[in-house]
């Protein structure tokens, strides 16, 4: 079967470059998409929390050798780099900010949809587990394709440890951001995006993709986040398992990109006073501490 390959880009790649080749392939390597020392710092504190993680008990999809961890941007400070890295979040705004118009009395306006950090997970894959079954990470909103002619997030994952064909590498196939949704993805047209730690995949939610198997004697970690149009649900609920405390210290974008703001379309504003305000408000207010018990 003749299936297409990853092709791989350096750092100092433009956003406009890593753009072309996502659109084309459905995804991207990036080689050093963080420094050592960066990686250095990000494995150490993941490691704490995933060492006194136990292994799922999924057999289906998230793996009965495998080790799954969220809340990273409440764990890591190093993480908010990650996620702000210009090439990542420089990509994402490329390929889902795309406007539209809308018609608001007799004004035809342009609106240009925000977007918000979905989810993130650091995934440990042990010796011994199998492959995930092949699926699209847009599917978590019901994403049909193509009839939206937009797509609905982009993924990134960090090898944090090495990523080999061996060690259960996240597996793609690559071209299948084009397929509509009567097509079967198969193994067979699978290829593994092996890179080295620090270095990254990019790839957009309408790919089909999974997690390789662990053939080798060693786990694979890797760090996975995904931006989101931010009028789609949040996958993991940043709201209840951050506390205010710690959005409070984060930067004002990290913070409208957990959720904290009101977007483009007014989603997600809150009253204020009689008001519809932004919810980044309300981080300023003394008198508020906590979401649901008021102010």
């Amino acid at each position: 079967m003749n299936t297409r390959k990853l092709s791989t880009l350096s750092s100092d790649a433009s956003i406009d470059q890593v753009v072309e080749v996502i659109k084309r392939d459905g995804g991207v390597i990036i080689s050093d998409f963080v420094s050592p020392t960066v990686l250095k710092s990000l494995a150490n504190e993941l490691d704490t929390y995933l060492n006194a993680t136990p292994f799922g008990v999924d057999p289906y999809f998230a793996g009965t050798q495998t080790r799954r961890i969220a809340r990273i941007i409440g764990r890591s400070d190093t993480a908010v780099e990650v996620a702000l890295n210009p090439l990542f979040i420089g990509a994402a705004r490329k390929i889902l900010q795309t406007p539209t118009h809308v018609w608001v009395g007799n004004d035809r306006a342009e609106i240009e949809p925000d977007i918000q950090l979905s989810i993130t997970q650091a995934i440990q894959i042990a010796p011994g587990q199998g492959r995930q079954p092949l699926h699209r990470d847009d599917a978590t909103s019901l994403w049909r394709h193509p009839q939206y002619g937009r797509e609905a997030r982009l993924q990134m994952m960090l090898a944090i440890s090495e990523f080999t064909e061996e060690n259960g590498a996240t597996r793609v196939i690559p071209g299948s951001h084009l397929w509509d949704d009567e097509r079967m993805p198969t193994q067979e047209e699978t290829v593994a995006a092996e890179m080295k730690a620090g270095s990254a995949l990019l790839w957009m939610g309408s790919v089909y993709h999974c997690g390789g198997s662990n053939n080798s004697t060693s786990p694979r970690t890797g760090l996975t986040m995904a931006y989101d149009l931010a009028f789609l649900r949040l996958e993991e609920n940043h709201f209840l398992s951050i506390p205010v405390e710690r959005v409070r210290q984060l930067p004002a974008e990290m913070q409208r990109l957990l959720g904290w703001s009101a977007s483009s379309t007014l989603q997600g504003w809150v009253e204020i006073d009689g008001q519809m305000r932004d919810p980044q408000e309300l981080l300023t207010m003394s008198n508020f501490s906590e979401p649901g018990k008021g102010f």
